[in-house]
């Protein structure tokens, strides 16, 4: 979403790096381009004024001047700032003391009010929570029905009285006022905590449908009010949300389509207008493709800093425990990585959602920005197809596969053979990075890399200079002089570690009979 921002706004700072102080032309020059990248970005124009004037206002004053890398402390001011546009901390549901808490949510048709729904009650219901789904969408054709069909995947209860309308023809009937006020009656005898109201909406703001939702506000009292808005809306996302804010009062906004292409102005401007606070973000189509709003964490992204706190978030909710533990005693007892782990570990990446959102909240990903959208995510399920085309022999021996196997395999799992090849040499390199990791030395190609072997024979050699210094050093010197006398009086070849002297007997030894020949005598 906020790829052209981001870029332009790296480049803009990569003109500041390197200078030990910055002139006023300098950051007139910074402010000018920020500007140019926001307005760009469809961000409202009373935003970009008043965040460009304060970048501007604070980088001409001594926080700046005085600062040892005022170039990076630019930087600094820029992301505080737009903090501060995104809505400045993290906003969370305010739970009712009195159940059941009731959340309605309100936008135009098409804002993804409907599929929200149901990510925001597995959401919920994965936080412990019991949520019941109200449908009081009555008028768009099959909204009940989608909602219904949310809800059974989400594994959350629909309230849904009234079937609504199945097609743009039929007339709309059913009270969703009193729908809504039978839903909050449902929740309290059901004894659900949360109740989440899906209200209906129109192709553009009009007085019916703002009427509509505002007796639906007085009717249920709900404790969050949040105005779901398309993130890919432009410039006209300030109108609807300043006629939303007018006409029901929302408490909170949620942006839908934030994996969408569009250039992402609606996210940097509705926060700032209405002074209302971004809550949620829906990334995808799937309902796992919800996240809640980080202003700070938003602000790294477009700043290119990354989003590590979210990826390890992630990790720690898809990872599973027992497998992490299998692999960590795997590397501890240094046996080889096969390709059943190589499965594992895959399976594992998928479970934390799409590889190209979890590259791009690695800090730097707009460096590799062309290779990462060239990325095709169905790789990975080829590359799954290529291992369980394997036998178990050739999982756990992957040397064995010849030829003929190859070509077995590249059957099996629909591919070419040179796709298999290729998968096989980039396991083979990361067998290879594994063993070196699991011997501790490090990773391939990092700094300090394959010095874990000399580091510990290093250690082990000094511990022994450092035994031979401790003891009596008048025994210690007379046991160096005896090794040397023994060096000089045991030549090389000496049988049994005696000197070949002329006089020696051999009948002294009480050899067997015969046995003098072997001595050369």
């Amino acid at each position: 979403m906020f790829n052209s921002l981001s870029d332009r706004l790296t480049a803009t700072f990569k003109n500041l790096r390197g200078k030990g102080r910055l002139t006023e032309a300098d950051i007139d020059g910074t402010a000018r381009e920020i500007r140019r990248a926001l307005l760009d970005a469809d961000v409202a124009v009373p935003v970009v004024r008043a965040f460009v004037a304060q970048v501007k206002e604070r980088a001409l004053g001594l926080e700046v001047s005085e600062s040892l890398n005022p170039g990076q402390q630019v930087v600094k001011i820029v992301n505080e700032e737009l903090v501060g546009i995104l809505g400045g901390e993290t906003r969370r549901l305010n739970l009712a003391k009195n159940p059941p808490t009731v959340i309605m949510l309100a936008g135009l048709q098409g804002a993804g009010k409907t599929t929200l729904a149901g990510k925001l009650a597995k959401h919920l219901k994965a936080e412990g929570h019991t949520p019941l789904l109200v449908a009081c969408d009555l008028q768009r054709p099959n909204a009940v029905k989608q909602l219904q069909i949310n809800g059974e995947r989400a594994g959350v209860p629909v309230y849904a009285p009234h079937p609504g309308v199945s097609s743009e023809f039929d007339t709309a009937t059913g009270d969703p006022v009193s729908v809504a006020r039978d839903g909050i009656a449902e929740a309290k005898a059901k004894l659900h905590d949360i109740v989440i109201v899906d209200t209906a909406g129109r192709l553009g703001v009009d007085t019916e449908m703002m009427n509509q939702a505002a007796n639906i506000r007085a009717a249920i009292n709900p404790d969050e009010v949040l105005f779901v808005i398309d993130a890919m809306i432009g410039q006209d996302a300030v109108n609807t949300a300043l006629a939303f804010q007018e006409g029901v009062n929302f408490t909170g906004v949620v942006l839908s389509k934030l994996d969408g292409d569009a250039r992402g102005g609606a996210a940097l401007s509705v926060a700032s207008i209405t002074g209302k606070p971004v809550m949620f973000a829906s990334t995808g189509e799937n309902l796992d493709d919800f996240e809640i709003f980080h202003p700070d964490r938003m602000a790294s992204r477009i700043l290119d800093m990354g989003d590590v706190m979210t990826l390890i978030e992630q990790a720690e909710k898809n990872w599973d425990k027992g497998e992490a533990e299998r692999m960590a005693k795997k590397f501890a007892d240094q046996e080889d990585f096969t390709l059943d782990d190589f499965l594992a570990q895959m399976a594992q990446i998928k479970k934390m959602g799409s590889m190209k959102k979890l590259l791009g909240m690695m800090p730097g990903s707009q460096i590799s920005r062309q290779q990462l959208e060239q990325f095709d995510e169905r790789q990975i399920d080829r590359v799954e197809a290529i291992v369980r085309s394997m036998t178990q022999h050739e999982r756990v021996a992957p040397k064995i596969i010849n030829g003929s196997r190859r070509a077995r395999i590249a059957k099996g799992s629909g591919v070419a053979v040179s796709e298999v090849n290729q998968m096989l040499e980039r396991f083979t390199e990361a067998q290879k990075m594994m063993k070196k990791m699991a011997a501790g030395g490090g990773m391939p190609g990092m700094p300090g890399a394959g010095k874990g072997a000399a580091r510990k024979a290093k250690a082990k050699g000094k511990g022994k200079k450092q035994q031979q210094k401790f003891g009596n050093p008048a025994k210690a010197a007379q046991a160096e002089l005896e090794a040397k006398n023994k060096k000089t009086t045991a030549p090389a070849g000496a049988a049994f570690g005696q000197g070949a002297q002329e006089d020696f007997d051999p009948s002294s030894l009480n050899l067997p009979a015969g046995f003098e020949k072997y001595l050369g005598k």
